[in-house]
């Protein structure tokens, strides 16, 4: 197992540390819904440096990040972020990421921490153009601070204007006295706040920093529990639930992402199935009578009879309801529809929901 260069700062803060992706990561410190609620109504500061960034730079970069991906990169301007997939060249999807222009020749793209050594052998095997490919996960560490008192909290650290930097969007910049920060107006709540990718070097100076600066703000570290029920009640999809190998971008919900304007791995596949429509689909429910759906149950129509399976469950603290995703037939995929999960071997009813399960204020 990996250990983050802030394992020791968690230990001293007392966190329930978990194996993650290769990695001893926090789950939980003061407990999963107080956090949770913290990031929601002022601010939370997450470890998430088991994530990987690659670094992808030269002439034809853009040719390879296009090839690769659903999404149009070309659009991308200096200081943008996009959200993408990888489609795996069987109808599947490699992994989720993050593609960063840092100028017209260089790309950051963030990735999966479970997907790291597969996304890195997927990309080089593309890689027909002979970019420069560079792995910077091992030197990088990447804190998420996040809730609506981001900007106030962290504005005394950084001569960047914060406010200014609009959502997924990032400057380069000196951030607690270290110099060449990428702070990124991204994240995996729905609750605003920052990225901020920092040399491991000085990755406690940071957290310390912060930490101390959102101190007047209630700030609470946070761990790998309630960064999943702030992304699943804001129907983000997670890699290895909700979206793997065996799903289509456009069956989870991942049309916008998915742009037929260019050619890409598995673009014929993919527009075949838009054009001879969607079996299957991801959506979104919320139980109707307690019972947690749990990831592999199956979701049943009223004759017990199987349409679906759970991806993902869970009690969603922001609203109290039970709330969970997971892929069913096109019929009963519109927003209404009456379907069941089966909990130990009991149909609990449960009802389709137009995502996200929450909108923050």
């Amino acid at each position: 197992m990996k250990n983050t260069a802030l394992y020791q700062t968690h230990i001293d803060l007392g966190a329930k540390m978990v194996p993650f992706a290769g990695y001893n990561m926090p789950v939980s410190y003061a407990g999963i819904k107080q956090e949770h609620q913290r990031v929601r109504e002022a601010l939370g500061m997450f470890d998430v440096s088991h994530m990987g960034e690659f670094l992808i730079s030269g002439p034809n970069a853009l040719d390879l990040i296009q090839y690769i991906t659903t999404n149009d990169a070309s659009k991308l301007e200096d200081g943008k972020v996009q959200y993408s997939c990888m489609p795996n060249g069987e109808g599947g999807i490699v992994d989720d990421l993050l593609v960063y222009r840092m100028s017209e020749t260089k790309y950051l793209l963030v990735v999966n921490a479970s997907n790291m050594e597969k996304d890195w052998n997927w990309i080089k095997r593309q890689n027909r153009w002979n970019v420069d490919m560079q792995d910077l996960s091992d030197n990088l560490s990447l804190l998420a601070v996040q809730g609506p008192k981001a900007v106030e909290a962290l504005q005394a650290l950084t001569s960047v204007n914060l406010a200014d930097i609009t959502y997924y969007s990032f400057v380069t910049g000196t951030f607690a006295g270290v110099e060449d920060v990428i702070i990124s107006a991204t994240g995996y709540t729905g609750a605003g706040g920052f990225e901020l990718y920092i040399p491991n070097a000085s990755a406690t100076k940071v957290w310390n920093a912060v930490m101390q600066a959102g101190e007047a703000f209630g700030i609470l570290p946070c761990g790998l529990g309630c960064r999943d029920t702030l992304r699943l009640e804001m129907g983000f999809c997670l890699y290895g639930n909700d979206i793997d190998d065996t799903t289509s971008p456009l069956e989870a919900g991942l049309g916008w992402i998915t742009k037929f304007t260019k050619d890409f791995v598995d673009s014929d596949k993919m527009l075949k199935l838009k054009e001879a429509g969607l079996q299957r689909k991801l959506v979104g429910f919320e139980m109707l009578e307690r019972g947690i759906a749990r990831q592999h149950y199956p979701i049943c129509d009223a004759d017990g009879r199987k349409i679906g399976e759970v991806t993902s469950g869970s009690e969603s603290p922001s609203t109290g309801k039970l709330i969970g995703m997971g892929y069913v037939a096109t019929a009963f995929s519109k927003v209404d529809s009456r379907i069941f999960i089966e909990i130990r071997g009991k149909l609990i009813p449960a009802q389709v929901v137009k995502m996200p399960f929450y909108k923050p204020a």
